[in-house]
């Protein structure tokens, strides 16, 4: 019987999510609607649908964006060969990448441009992965799980390695030690790629583990970093299921369960958490409470198309 549950920290959108979804609220209230959005703003189903209701379009190609139409490109990035569509439509774009994401397209272009091989370590098909092979597909090779890193053969000459932002923390350390151990020389980014906030994330739900029975991730299906915080408990022999809201939570899985952790992805609103907390309310569990607290005040910058329009209108 469940008595207590216990909320990680920190938790909930990151600084980069903050920012594109603050980038569109401002977009439709400076330009009205419809304001388009190259692929999911962030992945979260609840926030794009929110999106939606005010105004926002959600397009899985700039060709589906009329003509002039005012297009926000995802906290994802995109490759360079979309930025080329969208001016060739004459599109005024505003560019929600993620800065940090950003940093990683920076170095797969500075080590590309300098004639090194790169293996990039991250998940085929997830949009962050294509933005960034994109701005150097003659260089980028894909790395996406140990067994790739004993198998890929990569080029004589100068190697570096790149990670996609989202990834697991441990997971991660085991890839570039293999590649590291079949070659000695290869090149370590100057600064970790792997994001604070999905660092934040996982390190907060491992000093948790040790108090928990059980793991709820909140979270969406299409989130990477939601992913690797129910990997990180079930690697440590905790069961733990990502639910997109409180509506999916099965009440077997808590049989036999006396205390449960709670926590939520990157690009999750606080208030579905808090959703979460009143379902358990709801079945008279009121010992509900933070375990730590860890303080994260990152801030990043609105980008400077929306800027810049914002000062051309006041």
């Amino acid at each position: 019987m469940v008595s207590r549950v216990l909320l990680a920290s920190p938790r909930g959108f990151c600084a980069g999510v903050e920012r594109a979804v603050d980038t569109v609220e401002r977009a439709l209230r400076l330009y009205g609607a419809p304001v388009y959005v190259r692929k999911q703003i962030v992945h979260n189903k609840h926030v794009v649908e929110d999106l939606e209701r005010r105004g926002a379009i959600f397009v899985d190609s700039v060709h589906e964006v009329p003509h002039g139409s005012t297009l926000v490109f995802s906290a994802h990035g995109i490759s360079p060969a979309v930025r080329d569509e969208a001016g060739a439509r004459r599109l005024n774009t505003i560019d929600a990448t993620c800065p940090l994401v950003t940093k990683v397209h920076t170095q797969a272009r500075r080590y590309a441009a300098a004639g090194y091989a790169i293996a990039f370590i991250g998940h085929a098909g997830h949009e962050e992965v294509e933005g960034t092979m994109g701005e150097a597909p003659h260089a980028v090779v894909l790395v996406e799980s140990v067994e790739d890193a004993r198998t890929v053969e990569l080029p004589d000459g100068p190697l570096a390695y790149i990670t996609q932002t989202t990834l697991s923390i441990d997971e991660t350390r085991e890839i570039v030690d293999v590649l590291r151990e079949r070659y000695p020389r290869i090149e370590a980014p100057a600064k970790e790629d792997i994001c604070y906030a999905t660092t934040n994330r996982q390190w907060a739900v491992k000093e948790l583990l040790a108090e928990v029975e059980l793991l709820l991730v909140v979270g969406s299906q299409n989130s990477s970093n939601s992913k690797r915080l129910v990997e990180v408990a079930r690697a440590a022999g905790i069961a733990s299921y990502l639910v997109d809201d409180a509506s999916e939570i099965d009440d077997a899985w808590l049989d036999g369960v006396e205390t449960v952790g709670l926590t939520s992805g990157a690009s999750v609103p606080e208030h579905l958490v808090r959703d979460v907390c009143d379902w358990f309310r709801a079945r008279g569990i009121d010992d509900i409470a933070e375990f730590s607290s860890a303080f994260e005040d990152v801030v990043f910058r609105l980008p400077v198309e929306l800027r810049r329009a914002a000062r051309s209108a006041a």
